[in-house]
């Protein structure tokens, strides 16, 4: 082998490194997962609840009138959807939420919930993902602008809360994406607490639910299933 041909494949060489490196940088950048999960009820207040079993003794009882009637979803709540990769779990989070529910605990039947959210509010932060999202294979947000989940009943909650205590229940209803409704059951958590009313929930998903493919390429695969979660909060 000559010199000439020699410094050729070295060249070669160093130019496939550089180019690999190169595009293991850009989907890094384009894949990776850069939203964290801000949960309405801190972790802090689960755990001071054990399981949740309605608080301790030391925790004020709520009167009927401060928690039965309309409330209203305040901006600082959110809504998230997370898919997993081959190689790691990517959240996308909306921050465009409205909506409106009915409590009254003594009566659990009269309770009634609905919420929006703005599908080209969706960000994962990476704006040309999210572009990429919202077209015609995947939300086409042109066609269906919103998502929309209607709760059919809570089921779990009881009839007296305490101050600062969390409660476990199951939040049945329909989610609608796309122009398409599937029915769903939220696995839940509320609180009460400094005059709000804090409710975290999940329940999956998946694309083929809504007529969506999983992404994949040569690259990275994507499962079917979708994480959709509930991190509201609630003012009068």
């Amino acid at each position: 082998m000559n010199k000439k041909t020699r410094n050729w494949i070295i060249t070669g060489v160093a130019a496939v490194i550089l180019v690999g490196a190169g595009g293991y940088a850009f989907m890094d950048n384009y894949l990776g997962n850069r939203v964290e999960i801000t949960e309405a009820i801190p972790a802090s207040a689960a755990a001071a609840n054990g399981k949740a079993d309605g608080g301790s003794d030391e925790q004020a009882v709520v009167a009927a009138e401060q928690l039965n009637g309309e409330w209203k979803i305040a901006a600082a709540s959110k809504v998230y959807f997370s898919v997993t990769t081959s190689r790691e779990t990517v959240n996308f989070e909306n921050a465009a939420v409205s909506g409106s529910w009915t409590i009254q605990l003594d009566q659990p039947e009269n309770m009634k919930a609905e919420g929006t959210v703005e599908m080209s509010e969706v960000s994962s932060g990476n704006a040309q993902r999210d572009g990429h999202i919202q077209n015609e294979e995947f939300f086409n947000v042109p066609e269906h602008p919103q998502a929309k989940f209607v709760a059919s009943s809570f089921e779990g909650l009881p009839a007296e809360w305490k101050e600062g205590a969390v409660y476990d229940f199951t939040m049945p209803g329909t989610l609608t994406v796309k122009g398409v409704d599937k029915d769903v059951i939220f696995e839940a958590q509320a609180l009460y607490q400094d005059n709000q009313v804090r409710l975290s929930g999940v329940t999956t998903v998946t694309f083929a639910d809504f007529g969506m493919q999983n992404p994949h390429s040569v690259v990275l695969e994507t499962e079917n299933d979708i994480s959709v979660r509930l991190e509201l909060v609630l003012e009068r």
